[in-house]
C-alpha cells in the first residue's frame, strides 16, 4: 500500500511529470540511434537538437500536461515510427507509410494489426498513461513554479546550443547529412508534406491527364483474332518458384507447359503496391515516375488501337492510380466490391470466371489485364483447403518461431498461382487464336529469411526478397507461328537483367503489335532491340536511386551476386 501511495505522490509532483514527458517525447531519437546506419556526429546530433527543442518548448508553460497535449502530433508520429521499427528494423516513417494508411483497405490493414501486438502493446504503455497523466494535470491545474520554469529553460538554451554545435560537426564529417532527410522528428514532418502534395496531385489526376492520348495504332492485320492476358500478381517473390531452381513443386503445371519463357534476373523498382502496380500497367518508371499524373495506362493504348479491353481486379479500391488505370477498360470489375461485407475474401479463381465471360464475346481484338490477390498475407487465406499441399500451413502469426508454417502456407499460396495461370492458359489455347500472357508481379516479402528476422514487404529500406520477382511469357502455338522474331528475342534475352518495372508495359505493347511513341522498345524484352540498364529503384522521395544507395545489407547483395539460380527451360 505504501508502494503505490508513493508512486501516486511522485507522479503527482509536476517536476517529475515535466523530466517524464521529456523522456517520452524523445524516445524515438534515442531508439533511431540504434537502428539508423549515420555516423556518429550525426546520430548526437539526431538525440540532441530535437531534445534541445522540445526541452525548450516544455518550458513555455507552466502547465507540463498541457504541453504534452499540444506536442501531441509529435507522440502520435512516435509512436508510428515505434511500430515501424518493430515490422521493419529500421528507418523513418516514409512518404508511402503515410500513403499506405489511404490505400491499403481495412481488411489488409485488420490482417497486419492482428500481428503488431507487442508493438501496439509497447506503445500504449508508452503513451496512453503519459497522455492520461497530462490531462489530469490539466483539469486540475497543476502549475510547475516560475523559478523551476526559469531554471529549466537556461539549461534548454545550453542543449539547444551544444546540439548546434553537433549539427556542425555532423555536416563536417558527413557532407550528405540533411536536416529534412535524417533529422526525426523534422524528416517525418517533410514526408507529411510530401505525402499531402501527392494526395492533391492524385485528386486532382482526371483532370491533368484528360488530354492524354498514346497516339496508338496497331500494326497486326485488322481480320486477325488474337487475344492478349496481362496478370499482374501480388507480393509473389522468384526465389520460391519452382521454375527458378526452388526445391519445392510449386510450379508443377507450369514447369510442363509449352511455349512458356521464365525470365530468372528480374527486379521491381518498387517494394509497394500502389507504386509498383501503376509502373506495370503504364510507360512510367523510376527514372520518371512524377510524369504518371499526367499519363494513362495500357489500356487506353490497346482501346486506341481498336481492342475490346476488360480490367478484373481481386483488390479493393485505393482510390488512386491502380483504380485509374483499370477504370479506362470497356469492362472492369473489381470482384471484392462486389460485396458490402469487408470480410469477403474469394479467390482469384473467381477473376477466371471472368475472363472466361470476356472471351465467350468473341471480338476480334482483346485485351484482358488482371490484377490477382497472389500471396499477400494471410498467406493461409490466399488458397482453398482443397488446395493444401505443404502442411503444417497454420499458424501462420507474424511471428519467426512460425516460419515453416508460413514458408508453407507462402509456397501453397504459389502452387496456387500455378494452376490459376496454367487455367488461363487452358482458356487461351482454346480459342485456337493468336495469343499471348504475360505475367509479373508487384514485389516480393520477407519471410525472415535471414538474422535480420524481417517480415512482409513495403519497407522504407528494401530486401533481395521483396525485389527479385518472376517475369513470364507464354506464347500460343498460333502466335509463335505468326510471329517467331519475337518467340526468338523472348528466348535470347530470357538470362538478361530485366526491370519489371520498365520492362512490362513496353513487352505487351510489342507482343500486342501496338505502336505508340511511349513504346521503349529498348526495354521490350519481346525484341533484339532489347538492352539492360543499371538497376534502379523508386525510393520515398520518387526518385530513382541504384541499389548500392538505399541502405540494403550485405545479406541482399549476396543474394542478388550468387545466380544460383538454376532456371528449368521446359517447353
Amino acid at each position: 500500500m505504501k508502494l503505490f501511495k508513493n508512486i501516486k505522490n511522485w507522479l503527482e509532483n509536476q517536476e517529475h511529470l515535466f523530466y517524464l514527458f521529456l523522456f517520452i517525447l524523445i524516445v524515438p531519437n534515442i531508439v533511431l540511434c540504434f537502428t539508423e546506419p549515420l555516423p556518429v556526429m550525426a546520430k548526437v546530433t539526431n538525440v540532441l537538437l530535437p531534445f534541445g527543442c522540445y526541452y525548450l518548448l516544455m518550458t513555455l508553460s507552466r502547465n507540463c500536461g498541457k504541453m504534452l497535449w499540444i506536442l501531441f502530433l509529435f507522440l502520435f508520429f512516435g509512436a508510428f515510427q515505434i511500430v515501424l521499427l518493430y515490422l521493419f528494423g529500421q528507418s523513418i516513417i516514409a512518404v508511402d507509410m503515410f500513403l499506405n494508411l489511404v490505400t491499403t483497405n481495412s481488411s489488409e490493414a485488420l490482417e497486419l494489426l492482428d500481428n503488431l501486438t507487442p508493438a501496439i502493446i509497447a506503445v500504449i504503455i508508452l503513451y496512453v498513461p503519459a497522455l492520461i497523466l497530462g490531462m489530469i494535470s490539466m483539469i486540475r491545474k497543476r502549475k510547475l513554479s516560475a523559478e523551476f520554469i526559469r531554471r529549466e529553460r537556461k539549461r534548454a538554451l545550453i542543449v539547444f546550443g551544444i546540439s548546434l554545435l553537433s549539427l556542425a560537426g555532423a555536416y563536417l564529417q558527413d557532407s550528405g547529412y540533411e536536416l529534412k532527410s535524417d533529422l526525426y522528428p523534422l524528416n517525418v514532418c517533410y514526408n507529411v508534406g510530401l505525402a499531402f502534395q501527392r494526395t492533391a496531385l492524385t485528386q486532382n489526376y482526371h483532370q491533368t491527364s484528360k488530354d492524354f492520348t498514346f497516339h496508338a495504332k496497331a500494326t497486326h492485320p485488322k481480320e486477325e483474332r488474337e487475344v492478349y492476358v496481362m496478370v499482374i500478381g501480388e507480393t509473389s517473390r522468384a526465389l520460391n518458384w519452382q521454375l527458378y531452381g526452388y526445391e519445392r513443386e510449386t510450379n508443377p503445371l507450369l514447369s510442363k507447359q509449352t511455349g512458356l519463357i521464365a525470365f530468372p534476373k528480374v527486379l521491381t523498382e518498387s517494394n509497394t503496391t500502389h507504386k509498383s502496380v501503376p509502373m506495370l500497367m503504364s510507360d512510367v518508371n523510376a527514372c520518371n515516375y512524377d510524369s504518371i499524373y499526367h499519363q494513362k495506362g495500357i489500356i487506353t493504348a490497346f482501346k486506341e488501337a481498336g481492342f475490346k479491353t476488360a480490367f478484373f481486379s481481386n483488390q479493393r479500391y485505393n482510390h488512386s492510380f491502380i483504380d485509374f488505370f483499370g477504370k479506362e477498360a470497356d469492362t472492369y470489375d473489381f470482384i471484392k466490391e462486389d460485396s458490402i461485407d469487408f470480410s469477403y475474401n474469394p479467390s482469384d479463381d473467381e477473376l477466371l470466371k471472368l475472363v472466361e465471360q470476356e472471351l465467350a464475346k468473341g471480338a476480334t481484338k482483346q485485351f484482358i489485364v488482371l490484377h490477382t490477390y497472389g500471396s499477400h498475407f494471410n498467406y493461409r487465406e490466399r488458397y482453398p483447403l482443397e488446395n493444401t499441399f505443404f502442411t503444417p500451413d497454420y499458424p501462420v502469426d507474424a511471428e519467426r518461431k512460425y516460419r515453416d508454417n508460413l514458408v508453407n502456407a507462402y509456397d501453397n499460396s504459389i502452387r496456387y498461382t500455378d494452376g490459376f495461370l496454367s487455367r488461363i492458359i487452358r482458356m487461351l489455347e482454346k480459342q485456337q487464336v493468336d495469343a499471348a500472357m504475360i505475367y509479373t508481379s508487384d514485389h516480393g516479402e520477407d519471410i525472415f529469411d535471414d538474422s535480420r528476422h524481417l517480415f512482409l514487404h513495403a519497407s522504407p529500406v528494401p530486401s533481395y526478397y521483396q525485389l527479385h520477382v518472376p517475369f513470364l511469357i507464354w506464347m500460343s502455338d498460333s502466335y509463335r507461328e505468326t510471329h517467331p522474331e519475337h518467340w526468338q528475342a523472348a528466348i535470347d534475352n530470357k538470362e538478361k537483367d530485366v526491370s519489371s518495372s520498365s520492362s512490362f508495359f513496353p513487352t505487351m505493347l510489342d507482343l500486342g503489335g501496338i505502336e505508340t511513341p511511349y513504346r521503349d522498345d529498348s526495354q521490350s524484352v519481346a525484341t533484339s532491340l532489347y538492352q539492360m540498364k543499371p538497376r534502379a529503384y523508386l525510393n520515398d522521395h520518387n526518385e530513382p536511386r541504384p541499389l548500392d544507395d538505399l541502405g540494403m545489407k550485405k545479406p541482399d547483395f549476396r543474394m542478388l551476386e550468387q545466380k544460383e539460380i538454376k532456371y528449368k527451360e521446359k517447353y
